[in-house]
């Protein structure tokens, strides 16, 4: 198991979907960046920073006004404490050339942060999705580095072409399937629990923000679901990360 030591105050976040059309969201985003830099001495965003991405070399060559702003943000974020991004299953392409352009380090798919309050299993949470076995096929698919090298060596064109492509066959899917198809099994949770040992596991993805208690193996055991964020689309604005320090975890919303 990956080990992350991380002392002091940890903000964790997820699922910000950040992209051209959510200009309400990533100010509310770039203000948590902020907050962040004044209250925080970690900051770990783990997965689906991006609603999508594909290769860095778009957002190294010649990156729009929207993301050049994010990735700048970013950038002074690392300038003051340590930054960690983490591959959700809309940014998995996210890579080393992004990470050193914002001076931040990769997340491992599945990682133990070492906090204050004791162990913490962080993902973004898409693995624990196993009921949804067509998505589970597709993430075994673009997971693939042979598929994902042969992907980023077509034009920015194409990519762009096929990732919309997909994103719309995946809204079309997801209308079809029932609540329960897309959110955790309880059977994956239970056995990450045993796998790892800890008593809290932190995961994003499936968009419902909840602290839940359970009992593993005869423990006491949380599972917190971070926030998604969207100021833009949603009727009132969504969003919020989790703070974690030697009192414990505690969810927070956006203001």
């Amino acid at each position: 198991m990956n080990k992350i030591p991380l002392a002091g105050t940890v903000w964790v976040a997820s699922d910000i979907h950040l992209g051209p059309d959510t200009p309400a969201t990533a100010r509310a985003f770039h203000l948590f960046l902020d907050k962040a830099c004044a209250q925080a001495d970690a900051l770990l965003l783990c997965g689906d920073i991006f609603d999508a991405w594909i290769g860095d070399d778009f957002a190294l060559a010649s990156p729009p006004e929207w993301l050049s702003q994010t990735l700048d943000k970013l950038a002074r974020v690392s300038a003051r404490m340590p930054l960690w991004l983490g591959r959700g299953n809309r940014d998995f392409l996210m890579g080393e050339a992004l990470a050193r352009r914002v001076g931040a380090r990769l997340l491992p798919d599945t990682v133990c942060l070492a906090t204050d309050s004791g162990p913490v299993l962080l993902s973004h949470g898409d693995e624990y999705c196993v009921a949804d076995a067509g998505y589970q096929r597709m993430r075994r698919i673009v997971r693939n580095p042979a598929v994902q090298k042969a992907f980023l060596s077509l034009s920015l064109k194409l990519r762009r072409g096929i990732a919309d492509w997909a994103r719309k066959r995946s809204m079309a899917a997801n209308r079809q399937k029932s609540p329960g198809i897309m959110d955790v099994d309880q059977g994956a949770i239970e056995q990450a629990f045993l796998d790892s040992g800890v008593e809290t596991l932190v995961h994003g993805h499936t968009h419902r923000p909840a602290v839940h208690r359970l009992t593993v193996g005869g423990q006491a055991r949380s599972r917190i679901v971070l926030p998604d964020w969207d100021c833009d689309h949603a009727g009132a604005p969504r969003g919020g990360w989790l703070a974690i320090d030697r009192h414990g975890p505690v969810l927070r919303q956006l203001p």
